[in-house]
């Protein structure tokens, strides 16, 4: 009599419940930034303390990701995902019921940045990197990125009709409904990484501790993480404080929520299309050339009159731009390191993308209430992409164990 075997489940269904999840998870992360006006006025928290609120939620959501990632290797994405989901329901509940700025920090500062770490990009990637053919691997991380955005775009102009009709505690509770959802679509993303041995793509297959530790002796594996971290600077300081800076200029709510949709609807396409570039073309060149279109629209943002148009124009602009690092940096990290441990390390390379995100979301805000300004954080925003674009382009990306066994001559 043979034993049972393991239900498995289509590729491209994972793709899809991957995405689905995705797009609920970040969707509800960057209608986050929507609250910050009206629970300063309700509950006295200035932008520096919201801002710092977000800024632990990113530094937790990193710092647990690497050890998330590992035990979505063993246990299985699934079970990972749904332990998630129930801790950003109740995160975000909890987040309704607060009063002051403790609260807020506890719980949409920690809880939900621990939730974070088991509902989004690490997890996902890392059981569909597993399944997907290695030629399509860019396309289908692409997919899953996209999801994001098609959170980003459903779900932030919801959250701002549900503040405006009621107010952001109702919002709240009606987001954390939201996120159970993820515990049925896990079902559709199951599996877990094999034994170490040679993995399908021809890299050699080895304990967690030993692939960290060979990672972060390659040069490359330390470059990608500074340019990630350059990516969470730019997310999370235009996700919590774009919507504030058009309303500073006196452009309305209802700018800043289109703002934030529109980035979701570009990077639709712009997740989609890197994913596709990623399969083509050097991934580390790409990513260059990314980052410097990302200086140049933050700086042509800040230089013309701020209007209606001008911050949707960017909005747009931006938007094609917003994640179109994930798939090119998580397929780079594939492409060098296999995907047998691919939660793990890009687990690590994300931890570096929330120490960004940290600073983005909490810097902002303490350069604003001291000079009264985001000039500060717009400028640090440009030369970092700057910085960024120089960082990728010497990268060794020859998989490390061609590098590390030649073929005799």
């Amino acid at each position: 009599m043979t034993a049972p075997t393991a239900r498995r489940v289509s590729p491209w269904v994972m793709v899809a419940c991957g995405a689905a999840i995705v797009t609920l998870s970040m969707g509800a992360r960057q209608a986050f930034g929507l609250f910050m006006l009206p629970m300063a006025h309700d509950i006295a928290v200035n932008r520096e303390t919201f801002g710092l609120a977000i800024a632990i939620q990113n530094l937790l959501f990193g710092l647990v990701q690497p050890s998330v990632g590992a035990l979505a290797d063993r246990l299985g994405a699934g079970r990972t995902i749904v332990a998630g989901a129930v801790l950003y329901a109740l995160g975000l509940a909890l987040t309704a019921t607060v009063g002051n700025a403790l609260g807020v920090n506890l719980t949409l500062g920690v809880l939900v940045g621990l939730a974070l770490a088991g509902t989004t990009f690490v997890v996902i990637l890392g059981a569909v990197g597993r399944v997907v053919p290695v030629h399509q691997r860019g396309r289908a991380f692409g997919i899953v990125t996209a999801g994001g955005s098609i959170g980003q775009f459903l779900v932030v102009p919801l959250t701002q009709e549900l503040i405006g009709i009621s107010d952001w505690r109702t919002a709240l509770w009606v987001l954390a409904g939201l996120m159970i959802l993820m515990i049925a679509l896990a079902r559709g993303v199951t599996g877990r990484a094999e034994p170490d041995t040679v993995a399908a793509d021809g890299t050699l297959g080895e304990g967690s501790w030993a692939a960290l530790r060979g990672a972060v002796s390659h040069s490359g594996f330390i470059l990608l993480n500074a340019g990630f971290f350059v990516c969470g600077f730019h997310i999370a300081f235009l996700s919590t404080h774009l919507p504030a800076y058009l309303s500073d200029a006196g452009l309305g709510g209802s700018v800043g929520a289109g703002s934030l949709a529109l980035i979701g609807l570009f990077n639709i396409f712009g997740s989609y299309f890197f994913g596709y570039c990623s399969d083509r073309y050097s991934k580390k060149h790409v990513l260059s050339y990314l980052y410097l279109a990302r200086a140049a629209v933050i700086a042509v943002f800040v230089l013309v009159p701020l209007s209606s148009a001008s911050a949707l124009t960017f909005a747009g602009t931006i938007g094609f731009l917003w994640l179109g690092t994930v798939p090119l940096t998580s397929g780079l990290v594939g492409q060098i390191f296999g995907v047998r441990h691919l939660s793990l390390l890009f687990g690590v390379v994300f931890m570096s993308h929330q120490f960004g995100s940290f600073f983005g979301a909490w810097a902002a805000g303490w350069s604003y209430r001291v000079t009264g300004s985001y000039d500060q954080a717009w400028i640090a925003s440009i030369a970092l992409a700057l910085l960024a674009a120089a960082l990728h382009w010497p990268i060794r990306d020859t998989p490390v164990a061609v590098a590390r066994h030649p073929a005799p001559v």
